[in-house]
This record gives C-alpha cells, structure tokens and sequence, in this order.
C-alpha cells in the first residue's frame, strides 16, 4: 500500500507581551505554512475569543472536505466523459460545543453547483458525486458524516 507525507508548520503570533499568564492576555493568532507555499493566517473561531478576519481550524476542516470532494468530483467526471465547466461550493458544517468545553462535529453538508457541458449527461453527473465521496481522502477520514446535495446546472 502506497504511504504520503504531509507537513505543515504553525507558528503562534499572540504573544502580546504576556504569554498566556491568563485566558485574556493573549491572541489565538497563528500562521499556517507550507514549503514555498503562501501562509496562511488563522485565529480561533471568535466565539473563542478568536479574530473573525483569519481563517479558524473549523473553516478550514470543511474547506478540506469541500475541496476534497469537488477534486475528487473533477476526476470522475473526467474519467466518465463528464465535461464540468463550473463548480461551486458553499459548504456548511456543525460542532456542537459540550459542556466541558470540549468539542465535536456532528456534520458538514456539501451544497455544489456544478455547471456541465450541453452535450454530458446531467443525472450521471449527478450520480457520479456518490463516488467522489467515495474516494475522497478527507471524507474517509472524519468520523461524522458528510453529505452532498448537488446542483447540476447544464449550460
């Protein structure tokens, strides 16, 4: 079985000059790198006393399946003669705060619009999101479910 390898680095900017001497006293500023990629600036949720202008780990938690399935998505289509001229996706998800302070998803609906040729077949393009579900790495890896409900649109 094939084995890859990801790395990211995080580096906290919220020192404000006191550390975390209290849960005030400091900012959830962080930035997300990569190898020669751009950073990243990410906070927490600002319901967590987090700034609402960077991306927070829960954001980037659905864009990662989003994105994920709609790279999937493209595949199939294009291995099934499925011409996608547009994809959109405006993607949702939902944690429920516990009472101990703890966390959990329950779920992240997928809502695509994909815009397809004239000339492909609008209810296999429809079908075919099962099977990018399918193959998604990300969706495969949560332990909540994830939903689509896709849009086709043909031009």
């Amino acid at each position: 079985m094939k084995q890859h390898r990801y790395e990211s680095r995080i580096q906290w900017t919220g020192n404000m000059g006191e550390g975390t001497a209290t849960y005030r006293s400091y900012s959830r500023k962080f930035t997300l790198a990569g190898s020669g990629k751009p950073e990243i600036a990410g906070s927490s949720d600002p319901v967590f006393r987090g700034d609402s202008d960077r991306y927070n780990p829960e954001e980037m938690l659905v864009a990662a399946l989003s994105s994920c399935h709609m790279l999937s998505y493209l595949h199939v289509c294009a291995v099934n003669k499925i011409v996608v001229l547009a994809y959109e996706d405006r993607a949702e998800g939902t944690m429920q705060e516990r009472p101990d302070g703890s966390g959990i998803f329950t779920g992240v609906q997928l809502n695509p619009k994909v815009t397809i040729s004239p000339e492909s077949d609008a209810e296999r393009a429809r079908e075919l999101h099962h099977k990018a579900h399918e193959l998604c790495f990300i969706a495969n890896s949560v332990n909540f479910p994830v939903e689509a409900a896709p849009v086709i649109v043909q031009s």
